[in-house]
C-alpha cells in the first residue's frame, strides 16, 4: 500500500499533525512521521525530500509555521502531491504561515488546509490515495456516510428536544 509522509518543523507542532497520522490510522493508511526544520537542517531536509519518492511516499503533509517554507520546498522537491498545513502562531495568529504556503508560485502548487487542519490533511491525503484503490474508497465512502449519519441524529434530537434541552444535555 501507498505511504504518506508526515514531516513538520518543530515537536510543537506534534498536536497538530497527530490528528493528520490518526487518521490515516483509522484508514490503515501506513506513514512515517519525523521533525525537520527546513532552515535548521537543509541538508536533511533535501534528503528527506527527494528520496521520499523511493520510499514509497505518494503523498506528503507538511506541517509548518511563521515562514512555513517546509510545505513548499517539499513541493518543489517532491514530484507528488503535498498537503500543506498552517500552524497557528502567537503573532499572527497563523495568518503568516498560511500566506507563506499558498502563495506559491506557478508549477509548484501545494494544497492547504485551514490553520491547525490536521485532520483534514489526513482525509485529503486518503482522498487522494484513494482515486486509485478501490479499497481505500469504499472506506472513505463509509466514513463520508458516518458524518452524515452523525449530523442527522444530531438535527434529529434536536427537533426532538428543543435548542434548551438540546444546549442542557449537549
Amino acid at each position: 500500500m501507498a505511504k504518506v509522509g508526515i514531516v513538520m518543523g518543530s515537536d510543537s507542532d506534534l498536536p497538530v499533525m497527530s490528528k493528520a497520522a490518526q487518521i490515516l490510522e483509522q484508514f490503515g493508511v501506513e506513514y512515517e512521521m519525523t521533525i525537520i526544520s527546513a532552515h535548521r537542517e537543509p541538508d536533511v531536509f533535501y534528503e528527506y525530500a527527494k528520496s521520499a519518492e523511493e520510499k514509497g511516499f505518494k503523498v506528503i503533509i507538511a506541517g509548518a509555521g511563521m515562514a512555513a517554507h517546509l510545505p513548499g520546498m517539499c513541493a518543489a522537491i517532491f514530484p507528488m502531491p503535498v498537503i500543506g498545513i498552517p500552524m497557528h502562531t502567537k503573532s499572527l495568529g497563523g495568518v503568516d504561515s498560511l500566506y507563506s504556503i499558498v502563495q506559491m508560485p506557478t508549477g509548484i502548487p501545494v494544497a492547504t488546509v485551514a490553520i491547525d487542519g490536521g485532520a483534514n490533511a489526513g482525509i485529503l491525503a486518503v482522498k487522494i490515495l484513494a482515486t486509485s484503490d478501490p479499497e481505500l474508497l469504499a472506506k472513505l465512502k463509509d466514513y463520508i456516510a458516518g458524518l452524515k449519519a452523525g449530523v442527522m441524529k444530531k438535527a434529529e434530537k434536536l427537533s426532538e428536544l428543543g435548542y434548551q434541552k438540546y444546549m442542557e444535555q449537549k
